[in-house]
């Protein structure tokens, strides 16, 4: 039904003229067969479309020909990644011809320094326009040889020339002697043997020894599988993947040739042609160009030019499914068509440019147009998206894609039992995936977040209920929580911990019951209860649906305020700090004789007061008397130091494998263990130095904070019957607070950007939610829901990229180590931490600090709402090219800011307050707000 106009005749369409190149698309997603007797003068088979009928097209011919090619066989593997290698033929040392590598690609170029003694560092190769035409010039007159067979290679290109009259028959051995000349790499200073002495196969292997001059009977036989131990040495292996191919160019300048020489050649099937190529692998394209004296610097052009379009994705690719010569004349017109010209009087075609940091995709050039071959809109959730040019939320603001985990079912627990069967097949690679080292720094760096969390939240709960909760609660409660969750969780990326709404709950809820003379706990079980059923409740009628539409606009607010807050505490206890160790501004060397500190008696005693200790003298009553008494030398100095040493040695290490130094290797393996080598660094310098900063402070034994409770809360008899029933309204606001909280940060954390591959668990998630609130109720710990900043700090943690990059190409960011071994590891380490007081007792809390302000900032990073706040302060010509710049009014872009500033304010403000615990319905409400005044206001 999608093919020219016999669905309208009542005849069946013929699939086979789907992807004949006498054919064209039309706009409508149908084909139109067009009889074409010979090839148009462009090369290209294909008819203009009557303009009546179809709008004006503004593919050009090239490109719509290389969608053709490209389209046949799309389901295939990819084509592999090309080595390029540049040989000219040179006299070296004063000796005979040789040929000699001057230039190699992968993606960039790198040239042999004039010295010959290093390659040049990568850069874009910058190619005149002329040796594009005289390259295009050559493919079109050339002798093009697809698919050959390697064994007959020289044999073979010279008879070829011989046959079409562009090489007379007396010159063909000495071609092939000129051919067959010795190597020379960079890798290698003397000399390499060359083709006609290399891996003689076992068909030659009893042919008589020939002279240099008469290699006809010996040119079958430079096919070798064993590669030269020079290759092997090579490091330069470690830039290429494993079933990488060589494309060898090999130009020079000869005295024997009136006319150009020219062949370009694909092997049927890559093979190793001896020391052919500097690296270890075989070769499938060989592109030969020898031509007469005194166009040295042409030849060399062309061979670069060739180069870099077997460096060129698309035209790499149409090389490797090229039919013709015209396809592959197809393949250069569509490179010119893309080509940008610089200049020559505006700018130095000596300077080579930086490669950039990131490359524009492909796709473009390759589907350049609203459809496809399929005849289906691509824009319609396709790759393209991912070009800028389209919105990445399929029509929502935010980032994550609406799949069949945020699709209502209708049916009891529908979406839950869909949760289980996707996760249920990846659940034994949850634990296989993790055998790698950078599991085991994610797992350090994200156990000592961890473990400040709960000693920060656990000693604020201590104040808030008077130790009916406190820090080992804390730590059992967050071991109990995480580790479950981490196991059995639809996302075992996210970390549990408590937050502030729920502190803040925790207080009112305390302050009420002691008012009322309720019994706390009990109390709070019941609310804990309530509060679970209505989580199993929004679970069985997947109610997490509607996570589908909260908007980029929710997530860059809420994950901005809780940076903002992590932040903002680390700094808050860093002056708490200082107002404890208070210094001495009033300090004078000079009166250094005058400042002491005695310990007095309350009442005349016979007894040396003097002698006791600061401790001992306040145990006993005593009074500290003198200037020196509040004298607390150098603790928050080095505090401070503790503190922002941490954080900048952080952010620099995490920043180290993009440095110049050291091996990849070690760059990589630094990067991964930053925050734990910055942590081990300043604990040092704190040790070194000696001064007495605060230390972490874990309970060193396994019991309840208050002896007042115990490990499990009675279900009824402290409180009237009534309260069992009337726990049911502030239950509604903790469900409200748990569910907002826990699917915003799991709608963060499944972005697409993120590339997760094993799937969400929405309903999963907060399914084990609600089963661990009920389990904290009955032993009176902390609640807990998912942590937005840890959980972006553990998948920061678990970033991969590729292993090898080609040169001055930035690695590529493959996706996140999904696996349940890092969030389990940390929450057993934090179980077991009650034991571990002796070795924690080292670690200042400063540098503890530094570390949850570098998880805040960290989170920040690539945030949209903090790319805008810095285009506040910059003139219009300094602002970076933002594809959103593009299309909408500067002045609505700062309208938008504000009013997101606005939004974030009050949220603030409502956090400081009492009405913390309505603080998520204020978060959807604004949020709503927000986008009904914009799209009103534009």
């Amino acid at each position: 039904s999608k093919y020219s106009n016999e669905k309208t005749r009542g005849r069946k369409a013929k699939p086979e003229l789907k992807n004949r190149p006498d054919c064209l698309p039309r706009l409508e997603g149908q084909w139109r067969r067009t009889p074409v007797p010979k090839p148009l003068p462009n090369g290209h088979h294909c008819q203009p479309m009557n303009r009546s009928i179809f709008p004006l097209s503004t593919v050009s011919p090239a490109a719509e020909r290389i969608r053709f090619i490209l389209g046949e066989d799309d389901d295939g593997p990819a084509p592999p990644q090309l080595f390029t290698e540049l040989d000219e033929l040179l006299s070296v040392d004063g000796q005979e011809m040789e040929w000699k590598e001057t230039a190699r690609w992968i993606k960039f170029e790198e040239k042999v320094e004039k010295g010959g003694e290093r390659w040049s560092k990568p850069h874009v190769a910058t190619l005149s326009l002329h040796s594009l035409f005289e390259l295009r010039t050559c493919i079109e007159k050339g002798t093009i040889m697809l698919d050959l067979e390697a064994s007959t290679l020289p044999q073979m290109i010279t008879d070829n020339q011989i046959e079409i009259g562009q090489l007379k028959a007396e010159l063909k051995d000495k071609v092939m002697y000129t051919l067959l000349r010795k190597h020379r790499h960079q890798t290698k200073k003397s000399n390499l043997r060359s083709l006609a002495d290399i891996g003689k196969t076992v068909s030659s292997a009893n042919s008589p020894t020939t002279t240099p001059r008469n290699l006809t009977s010996t040119s079958l036989n430079d096919v070798s599988d064993k590669p030269e131990k020079d290759q092997l040495k090579n490091k330069f292996m470690k830039k290429l993947p494993r079933d990488a191919e060589a494309s060898n160019v090999l130009v020079g300048e000869v005295d024997f040739l009136d006319a150009p020489f020219v062949a370009f050649v694909r092997l049927q099937q890559a093979v190793m042609l001896g020391a052919l190529t500097e690296v270890p692998v075989p070769t499938r394209f060989l592109f030969i160009l020898l031509g007469p004296k005194g166009k040295a610097k042409s030849y060399h052009e062309i061979g670069r030019a060739i180069a870099t379009l077997m460096s060129d994705e698309v035209f790499h690719d149409i090389a490797y499914k090229a039919k013709d010569r015209q396809d592959l004349l197809a393949g250069i017109d569509e490179f010119l068509d893309e080509v940008i010209v610089l200049p020559p009087g505006e700018w130095d075609p000596a300077i080579r440019i930086e490669p950039p940091k990131s490359l524009p995709s492909s796709d473009k050039r390759s589907v350049n147009s609203n459809f496809s071959l399929s005849g289906k809109n691509m824009y319609a959730g396709g790759d393209s998206q991912m070009n800028g040019d389209m919105p990445h939320d399929g029509g929502h603001g935010g980032g994550h894609a609406v799949g069949e985990e945020l699709r209502k079912t209708g049916k009891f627990c529908g979406g839950l039992k869909l949760d289980i069967k996707r996760k249920a097949p990846f659940f034994v690679s949850d634990f296989t995936d993790a055998f790698h080292i950078q599991a085991l720094s994610a797992i350090m760096f994200i156990y000592l977040g961890t473990v400040t969390n709960a000693i920060t939240f656990g000693g604020l709960l201590g104040d808030a209920t008077e130790n009916m909760q406190g820090v080992l609660e804390s730590f059992l409660g967050t071991a109990i929580a995480g580790g479950v969750f981490c196991l059995l969780g639809g996302q075992p990326l996210i970390i549990l911990s408590s937050t502030g709404p729920v502190l803040v709950f925790e207080r009112l809820l305390f302050n009420f019951s002691r008012d009322n003379e309720f019994d706390y706990l009990e109390f709070r079980l019941w609310i804990g209860l309530w509060s679970a059923f209505f989580c199993l409740l929004l679970v069985a009628t997947d109610a997490s649906y509607l996570v589908q539409y909260f908007t980029r606009f929710t997530e860059e607010g809420f994950s901005c305020l809780i940076s903002f807050i992590f932040i903002y505490d680390a700094f808050k206890k860093m002056i708490k700090l200082a107002h404890h160790y208070p210094i001495n501004s009033d300090f004078r060397m000079e009166y250094v004789t005058q400042y002491d500190c005695l310990c007095m008696a309350p009442a005349p005693s016979n007894a040396t007061w003097s002698s006791l200790s600061r401790t001992e003298c306040l145990k006993y009553n005593g009074e500290l008397v003198g200037k020196a008494c509040d004298f607390v030398p150098d603790i928050t100095l080095m505090s401070f130091i503790l503190f922002f040493g941490t954080y900048t040695c952080s952010m620099f290490l995490k920043k180290f494998k993009t440095s110049p130094f050291f091996p990849t290797t070690v760059r990589k393996l630094i990067s991964d263990f930053a925050i734990i080598l910055a942590i081990l660094i300043f604990c040092g310098v704190d040790m070194l130095i000696g001064v007495d900063t605060p230390k972490l402070l874990v309970p060193s034994e396994f019991k309840p904070t208050s002896p007042n409770r115990g490990w499990f809360v009675s279900l009824f008899g402290g409180n009237p019957w009534w309260v069992y029933l009337a726990s049911a309204l502030p239950a509604l606001l903790v469900t409200i607070l748990i569910f907002m909280d826990q699917q915003i940060t799991a709608v963060i954390v499944n972005r697409k950007e993120h590339k997760l591959k094993k799937g969400a668990g929405y309903h999963l998630d907060l399914f084990w939610v609600a089963v661990l609130l009920i389990i904290c109720s009955f032993m009176g710990l902390p609640w807990y829901v998912a942590a937005t900043v840890i959980s972006i700090a553990h998948i920061d943690s678990l970033k991969m990229e590729t292993e090898t990059s080609a040169p001055g190409e930035q690695p590529k960011f493959l996706g996140v180590r999904e696996q349940r071994v890092t969030g389990v590891c940390v929450f057993i380490l934090t179980g077991l931490s009650v034991f571990m007081a002796p070795v924690l007792k080292f670690i200042p809390m400063p540098v503890l600090y530094g570390v949850f302000l570098y998880m805040g900032v960290a989170s920040l990073n690539g945030v949209q709402f903090m790319d805008r706040l810095k285009l506040l302060l910059m003139p219009a010509k300094h602002q970076p090219d933002l594809v959103y710049l593009r299309h909408v009014p500067l002045r609505k872009v700062h309208l938008f800011t504000f009013m997101q500033i606005l939004c974030l304010a009050l949220l603030w403000i409502l956090k400081s307050t009492v009405a913390a615990i309505i603080f998520p319905v204020m978060v959807r409400h604004l949020c709503v707000e927000m986008l009904l005044m914009m799209f009103t206001a534009s």
